[in-house]
Parts: C-alpha cells; structure tokens; sequence
C-alpha cells in the first residue's frame, strides 16, 4: 500500500512539469505538510511518532521559523528573479515550505512515507526553476532553510510539551446543543482541550 501512495505523489508530481501553471507548485508546497499532520487518518497503514496536537505545535514552530528565516532573507539580500518579477528570489519560499513537510513527514512516518514526501518537494523545486520563478541556488537555500527550521521545531517541542502543561492522558471534549425557538435553529457548540 505504502508504495502505491508513493508512486501516486510521486506521478502527481511529475506530471505537473509540462504543465508548469504556477497554481500546481502553489498547492503541491502544502502537500509534505499536510500529509505531516494527518498522514494516519488516511487510512493507509501510517502510524505517527507524536499525537497530533504535537505534530500541529512542531508543523507550525516550523513554519514560523521558516517563514521568518526566509521572508528576512528575501528582504535582505533582494535578488532579482529570472523572469524579472520581483527582487524576491532569493531564497524560494516554496522550496522552504515543501522541504520542511517532507522532513516532517520523515521524521513522524519514516522513510517509506519520507521519500515520497522529499519527492514532492523535489518537484516543487524543480517547477520553481523551470517556472524561471527561481535559481538553482534560489532553491537549495530554501530546502536547507526547511529542513532545519523542521528539526529546529522537534528540538523546541519539549519546551513546548512543558509550555503547554501536556500530558499523554489530558483531553477533554464537551458538547452543548442549542435551540432558538424564535428561528426554530438548531445548532451544537463543540469544544476540546488538548493539554
């Protein structure tokens, strides 16, 4: 099963190269990320290293760290881009961003699921280069910036375990109906707590 999902990302990935629309590199960079988050409620025999409020903090701490790593370099170093865009190439945001998902999604489901998600990320790079959105170098800056803003994040998640007061066994969930006999609405207010 592991290898059809692979082949599948793997497909999807490749066949957006002729295409090079710019909305396909768009949405592909969310991909590693999302599959780092919820991959195990797929249905497809993954199973995560950490519970998910834990995968949702470092998913983020990642992003944040990426997001400012990068966006400060952008600003700093103002290089102009191939096709004469903008003076933000570098390094690529999307390289980031995928390369963080893919680290993530190694890190959480192993190498099996890792390769799939590091060839995602390959291809989103490659379609940055080819999309003349980006230099080569444009985009090893940003697979670096990923990689290390995602295991910057796994290190920072024991303060963040402490931080947040978690436990394995502390989660709560309520539920509360509502009816408005004016509108005759009927609704359900849900809340949980994570900690």
């Amino acid at each position: 099963m592991k290898a059809k999902w692979m082949l599948f990302i793997v497909l999807l990935t490749v066949t957006g190269l002729p295409l090079r629309a710019q909305v396909i590199d768009d949405g592909l960079q969310y991909v590693p990320y999302a599959a780092a988050i919820g991959l195990d409620y797929c249905g497809v025999g993954a199973v995560a290293r950490h519970p998910l409020r834990e995968r949702i903090a470092v998913a983020a701490t990642s992003y944040a760290a990426l997001t400012a790593v990068a966006g400060g370099m952008k600003l700093t170093v103002s290089e102009r881009r191939p096709d004469d865009s903008d003076t933000r190439s570098f390094p690529s945001g999307h390289a980031a961003r995928a390369f963080a998902g893919a680290e993530l999604v190694r890190t959480e489901y192993g190498w099996d699921w890792g390769l799939a998600a590091y060839a995602v990320a390959t291809g989103v790079s490659v379609l940055r280069v080819t999309g003349d959105h980006h230099y080569a170098h444009d985009v090893l800056a940003g697979a670096a910036i990923g990689v290390l803003s995602a295991r910057a994040a796994y290190w920072l998640l024991p303060l963040e375990r402490r931080l947040f007061q978690w436990d394995e066994n502390s989660v709560s969930v309520s539920a509360l109906p509502i009816y408005e006999h004016g509108t005759r609405t009927v609704g359900l207010a849900l809340t949980a707590t994570l900690r």
